[in-house]
C-alpha cells in the first residue's frame, strides 16, 4: 500500500522569510475561528500571519500598545527614548484582524471558548496561546510586586524600564549597580549580560567612579567569552560577575536596604537589578496548560500544548527545547505555528519545521556580538542542528563589531516593521 503521508519536508522560517511557507491556498467556505491570547512578537506574528491564509483570527490584548524588550536595555543606558519602543495595533486590525481590548481571564478547554474579562465569551476551533511571561514572585524571598518598585526587574519593558533608567540617573559617581540573574530558564538569556554592559557604558561615560556587580545564579551564560573579554577589553575593572559556584546565587533581597543576599555573604547596591525567575503567563497557569515547572510542553511539529490538543502556545511560555526565549524565537515560531493551524484547518498533516534564530547583543552603541542556531524537532523537542549556527568570531576588528552592531538595529526595525508596522 503506497504511504500517502508527506514526507519530511522542511519549512525554514525565521524573521523576514515566511512568505513561501504561506504560498498555500487560503481556506474557503465559512473561515474556522482562531482565537489568539496574547500581542507580543509571537501572538502578533501568528495572528498576521493566520488572517492571510484565510483564518478569522481574534487578537485578544488588553493593552493599546506594545512596548518592546528588545533594545529596551539602550533605554536604560539613555540611548534611545522609550517612543521608539513603542507599537500600536493599528496595521494588524487593518489587516482584517479582530482586537479584543479585554484580558483573557478563563479557558474552557471542553466548550471551547475564551471568557475575557468583561465576560465576554469567544469560542475557537483552535487556540494560540502566547501570553509571555510573568514574574515568579513567590520563588526569592524578599522580592515580591512592591519590592520591585524598589529594585526594578525592568524584565517587561514600559515603567519599569524607566524606573530603573532614572534611579541610575540619581545615583552618585562612585554608586554600585548590582544585578541579579536568575537561573535558566528565563526570557532572552543574553540578556542580563547585555544590559551590564550598557549600563557600564553609561557610566564610563557619566560616573567612572562606579562599579558594577553581576551576581548570577549559573556559572555559564549565553555568549560569555565575547561578553568577558569585551567588558575587560572596554571596562577594565569596572564590571565584575560573580558565577554560582562563587557565591552569586541570590537567595533572599532585602528591598528597603537594597541588600542581595548570596550563600557567601551581602552585596548592598546603591541601584539594583532584580531580574527574578520567571514562569509562563497567568492564563496558561491557571488554565492548566503550563506544567509544574511553571512553562508549557509544546509538540515541536504543531506547537500544540502537551496538556490539552487543539490548544497551541508559542513564544517565551513554551518549553521549546534548544530553542532560547527571545523575540526573534517567537517570531519564528509564531509563522510555524500559523501554518501548522491552518494546514490542520484543513484536515492536513502539518509539515516539519526547521526555525532559526539569532540573538545579538550590544556591549557598547557601536560593538555588536550575536548567536545563531537552526531547530529542529527531534525527540519531542526543539533541538540545536549541530554546526548550523554560530557566535560571532572571538577576535574581530572594530568594524566586524560596528557591522554586528548596526545589523542588530537593522533586524529590530525589520521585525518591528514585519509584526506592527
Amino acid at each position: 500500500m503506497r504511504d500517502t503521508r508527506p514526507s519530511r519536508r522542511h519549512v525554514i522560517i525565521g524573521a523576514g522569510a515566511a512568505a513561501a511557507a504561506f504560498a498555500a491556498p487560503a481556506l474557503a467556505q465559512a473561515a474556522p475561528q482562531v482565537v489568539v491570547i496574547g500581542g507580543g512578537y509571537a501572538g502578533a506574528t501568528c495572528a498576521r500571519f493566520l488572517q492571510r491564509e484565510g483564518v478569522s483570527v481574534t487578537l485578544v490584548e488588553p493593552s493599546a500598545n506594545y512596548i518592546s524588550c528588545p533594545f529596551s536595555n539602550a533605554v536604560i543606558a539613555g540611548l534611545r527614548d522609550i517612543a521608539q519602543q513603542t507599537f500600536t495595533y493599528d496595521a494588524i486590525a487593518a489587516q482584517g484582524v479582530r482586537i479584543a481590548r479585554q484580558a483573557a481571564t478563563k479557558i474552557d478547554r471542553d466548550a471551547k471558548r475564551v471568557t475575557l474579562a468583561d465576560a465576554t465569551t469567544l469560542p475557537y476551533d483552535r487556540l494560540v496561546l502566547a501570553p509571555g511571561i510573568d514574574m515568579n514572585f513567590t520563588a526569592l524571598p524578599g522580592y515580591d510586586q512592591a519590592a520591585s518598585e524598589i529594585l526594578p526587574h525592568a524584565w517587561k519593558a514600559g515603567p519599569q524600564t524607566l524606573l530603573l533608567r532614572q534611579q541610575l540617573e540619581a545615583m552618585d559617581d562612585g554608586g554600585t549597580v548590582v544585578i541579579s540573574a536568575p537561573a535558566n530558564p528565563f526570557r532572552c538569556p543574553p540578556g542580563p549580560y547585555e544590559r551590564a554592559s550598557l549600563i557600564a557604558w553609561y557610566l564610563k561615560n557619566h560616573k567612572p567612579k562606579s562599579k558594577l556587580i553581576i551576581l548570577d545564579a549559573k556559572d555559564a551564560f549565553s555568549k560569555q567569552g565575547l561578553f568577558t573579554a569585551a567588558w575587560k577589553e572596554i571596562y577594565g575593572d569596572m564590571i565584575e560577575w560573580v558565577g554560582l559556584s562563587a557565591g552569586g546565587k541570590v537567595v533572599e533581597v532585602k528591598p528597603r536596604e537594597k541588600i542581595f543576599v548570596t550563600e557567601f555573604g551581602e552585596h548592598r547596591a546603591d541601584v539594583g537589578n532584580v531580574i527574578p525567575p520567571q514562569r509562563a503567563g497567568r492564563i496558561a497557569i491557571d488554565s492548566g496548560i503550563a506544567d509544574q515547572t511553571g512553562w508549557c510542553p509544546i509538540d515541536p511539529v504543531t506547537f500544540e500544548a502537551r496538556a490539552q490538543a487543539g490548544v497551541h502556545v508559542i513564544g517565551d511560555a513554551a518549553v521549546a527545547g534548544g530553542m532560547p526565549k527571545s523575540a526573534f524565537a517567537a517570531n519564528a515560531q509564531a509563522k510555524a505555528c500559523a501554518q501548522a493551524v491552518a494546514v490542520m484547518l484543513r484536515g492536513a498533516q502539518a509539515p516539519e519545521p526547521k526555525l532559526i534564530n539569532t540573538c545579538y547583543s550590544l556591549v557598547t552603541p557601536d560593538y555588536g556580538i550575536s548567536v545563531a542556531g537552526v531547530y529542529a524537532p527531534a525527540k519531542g523537542l526543539l533541538t540545536d542542528i549541530p554546526n548550523a549556527g554560530g557566535v560571532s568570531p572571538a577576535k574581530a576588528p572594530a568594524s566586524v563589531r560596528a557591522a554586528e552592531a548596526s545589523y542588530a538595529e537593522g533586524w529590530y526595525k525589520t521585525i518591528t516593521t514585519e509584526v506592527f508596522g
